[in-house]
């Protein structure tokens, strides 16, 4: 009896979960997927490594190490790495997309209301108590990330010089990324100790445990992970215009004049240079969308944001409520409610479109990426120069949250906002303070702090008598 108990046992162990199964697995993971990245990859450990054993912590983590390293949305390509292990392409392919689609669905929905329903005094009391909320929780990824990323004095300095760079001289975002990570390949050559990071996955291990898909490496199952360049020419043949082609076709169109074009290929060039999480490009995409293209306001971006912190997914789908935006307030010919939403799934479809492209052109290369000191010196780099753009980011909040009036001051060429300081809101203040002392003293989590901010400014408009 225990002889063929023991045999059943090993069957299950290795028994490969099918298509059906991890499709359920990647649709709750997508419902459920809250919290921002680290909860997002806390929740796929859970699931994938402890709760299923599919795959080990060692070979996680690796896979984590190298989504690291792309631009995008590091959960969201982490899902698609290890759904391309099991199943191939198919399998990435519902992998990621059921990681995106629960949060698109809802963040389109709550931009349709937001545009219906944003000015009536209920929800415009709800929003100003998110705002200081959405300031706290960017503060705060500004002190997580600070004290994960600036280990040392030059860390520290190339933090404040993306700062000065961004906020000062308005350098775009993508010229940040690149000076940081050729300082962060210079600085391997002269000092490599200073450019060596700790790493983003930690060094957990769990001894002598290998995951189901760790035994369909050992049984030679895995074919389609190995390199082949016929298979990586293909694979951009088929990806590029996926991507691509929508936006070429609706720049040649309107010859790049129509607001289709512009939200393709702004968001397109977001795509590839979006290091550092959601919270580093939103500092340009917020300036670029309020200040350049004028497509909604400060304090409608904050909205954004807040909307975006509330549901499950990528936080960087703020950018489909950008996109959203956009196109409501410039249909054309359209039906403005048709034309946001048209907006908001091209914002998508070009945010997310590149890391599948990302993970099936380079995850079979990710092997030649273990240890590699270059990439690491500038990915450490790359992620010291984030912690300064996130800074950029949240003093942008504090400006347009806290004071009612904002200008540029001419100072030697430069144009660098700066408050009007008898514009100060007070009650906002107040409300940033104490959303800041509940997560930092009180380490109340996000989702209940928004919610508490939101009753606390409906209860307030409620003592003024507002509605």
């Amino acid at each position: 009896m225990s002889i063929t108990t023991s045999k059943n046992t090993a069957a299950v162990e290795n028994a490969v979960p099918s298509f059906a199964e991890a499709t359920r697995v990647w649709a709750k993971i997508g419902m459920l997927s809250f919290g921002g990245p680290a909860g997002q990859i806390a929740l796929m450990h859970k699931e994938l490594v402890e709760d299923r054993g599919w795959i080990s912590e060692q070979r996680f983590l690796h896979a984590l190490n190298y989504c690291m390293l792309l631009p995008g949305p590091e959960a969201q390509q982490l899902a698609t790495y290890i759904g391309w292990l099991m199943h191939r392409t198919k399998g990435g392919l519902i992998a990621g997309m059921l990681f995106v689609l629960p949060g698109a669905l809802v963040m389109l929905g709550l931009s349709i209301l937001y545009v219906f329903y944003r000015h009536t005094p209920f929800i415009d009391a709800a929003f100003f108590g998110v705002k200081a909320a959405v300031l706290a929780v960017v503060v705060e990824a500004v002190l997580r990330i600070g004290k994960r990323a600036l280990k040392n004095r030059i860390m520290v300095s190339m933090a404040f010089a993306a700062f000065i760079g961004i906020y000062v001289f308005h350098i775009p975002f993508p010229i940040i990324i690149i000076l940081a990570g050729m300082s962060g390949w210079i600085g391997n050559q002269i000092a490599p100790k200073l450019f060596t990071g700790e790493g983003h996955a930690g060094k957990r291990t769990v001894a002598g445990f290998d995951g189901i898909i760790d035994r369909m490496f050992d049984r030679g199952e895995l074919t389609h992970t190995e390199p082949s360049m016929k298979n990586t020419i293909y694979t951009l043949l088929v990806w590029l215009p996926v991507w691509l082609s929508p936006v070429l076709f609706l720049w040649l169109i309107s010859e790049g004049s129509s607001i289709w074009a512009q939200i393709g290929t702004f968001f397109s060039g977001m795509a590839i240079v979006t290091f550092g999480g959601a919270y580093a490009v939103l500092s340009y995409v917020a300036q670029a969308a309020v200040d350049t293209f004028s497509w909604l306001t400060a304090g409608e971006m904050v909205d954004g944001l807040g909307l975006a912190e509330t549901t499950p997914g990528p936080l960087i789908m703020v950018l489909q409520f950008v996109g959203f935006l956009a196109a409501y307030r410039t249909p054309g010919l359209l039906d403005p409610l048709l034309a946001g939403c048209l907006g908001a799934l091209l914002t998508t479809w070009v945010t997310f479109a590149p890391s599948f492209l990302f993970i099936f052109v380079g995850a079979p290369y990710s092997e030649a990426l273990r240890g590699n000191k270059i990439a690491s010196a500038i990915l450490t780099a790359i992620t010291a120069a984030v912690v300064g753009v996130i800074l950029n980011l949240a003093l942008w909040f504090a400006l347009h949250v806290i004071f009612r009036e904002v200008r540029s001051l001419d100072l030697w060429g430069v144009r660098p906002d700066v408050p009007i300081l008898s514009s100060i809101d007070w009650t906002a203040a107040a409300f940033t303070l104490a959303t800041m002392i509940a997560m930092f003293r009180f380490k109340a989590g996000m989702l209940m702090t928004l919610a508490v901010s939101a009753i606390a400014g409906l209860a307030l408009r409620a003592v003024e008598g507002s509605f």
